[in-house]
């Protein structure tokens, strides 16, 4: 993964808050670099390699996806949001900078994340372009991120059946895990159905099982191992896997998920299939 980070890095300091204003620019930059896991770009990257990708759209739809991200991570911790103050270990960009360059700053990361997808000079051919372009915006849009955050406000304080439950995960936060797995494999020009639906949902599969362990996370670690405000669910009367379940059938869910992420590699049948593994393992096993 260490190569890949540091491509990721690279280009991500390159790109994000240049030309911009200074104060716009910095909280951009404040935003998105030196914190957080890069999961969604290394998932692109990993499956990019999977099939074959080209190697310059499998970078600009790694950024994209982690600015996508980051923009919404500035926008959930405002205080019409979730109003946190703690965000990757520091305080949040409303907190830092205020709440109208915080707005801004989301704002411009989302445009900038479907500008890198569209280069001026490039050999990325068109159809790929926009099956990025299209894959990225759904992922996001009513149907995929916004949708599921929607969901979440919607129902502090409610009861919430699993099917319910699991629904708001899968958009919230699953759909753009999973769509950065289906742009890593949009990176290839021709990718065999079979293929594509199997990577789909390994995609659908990690994206819920990371959800289950955040909600796990919440109340089993401090703020410092986080880097966020730990029990923040639980305090906004939030329903999660746990509040539902219980903790132990939470981490047994989250187990079985794993398990139905690795066995849709497995119906892949792809050469190597060898980092997505490892990521849907960290995905799983990790402590923040």
């Amino acid at each position: 993964m260490t190569p890949h980070l540091d491509r990721v890095e690279a280009a991500l300091s390159r790109w994000v808050g240049v030309n911009a204003p200074v104060e716009l620019g910095d909280a951009m930059r404040y935003a998105v670099l030196d914190g957080g896991k890069r999961l969604r770009p290394l998932l692109v990257l990993a499956a990019g390699e999977a099939v074959g990708g080209h190697q310059d759209a499998m970078l600009r739809a790694a950024c994209a996806t982690e600015l996508i991200h980051a923009y919404s991570l500035v926008h959930d911790d405002l205080p019409c949001m979730d109003n946190d103050v703690l965000r990757r270990g520091k305080p949040t960009v409303h907190v830092k900078y205020g709440e109208a360059d915080a707005l801004l700053a989301g704002d411009a990361l989302q445009a900038l994340a479907f500008e890198l997808l569209v280069p001026d000079e490039t050999d990325i051919a068109p159809a790929v372009q926009a099956s990025l372009c299209r894959l990225l915006a759904r992922a996001a849009g009513s149907e995929g991120m916004a949708g599921g955050q929607a969901i979440d406000l919607a129902s502090v304080g409610k009861a919430l059946d699993e099917a319910s439950l699991r629904r708001m995960h899968r958009l919230k936060t699953g759909a753009l895990l999973q769509g950065s797995v289906e742009m890593g494999a949009a990176c290839a020009p021709q990718v065999p159905a079979a293929v594509m639906k199997a990577l789909r949902e390994y995609g659908a599969a990690l994206g819920l099982a990371f959800q289950v362990v955040d909600d796990i996370l919440d109340v089993t670690a401090d703020s410092q191992t986080l880097g966020k405000t730990a029990g923040k669910d639980a305090a906004s009367d939030k329903p999660t896997y746990v509040s539902l379940l219980g903790l132990d059938a939470a981490r047994a869910e989250a187990a079985h998920l794993l398990g139905e992420a690795l066995s849709a590699l497995d119906r892949s049948h792809l050469p190597d299939t060898g980092a997505l593994r490892a990521l849907a393992r960290m995905v799983v096993e990790r402590d923040r």
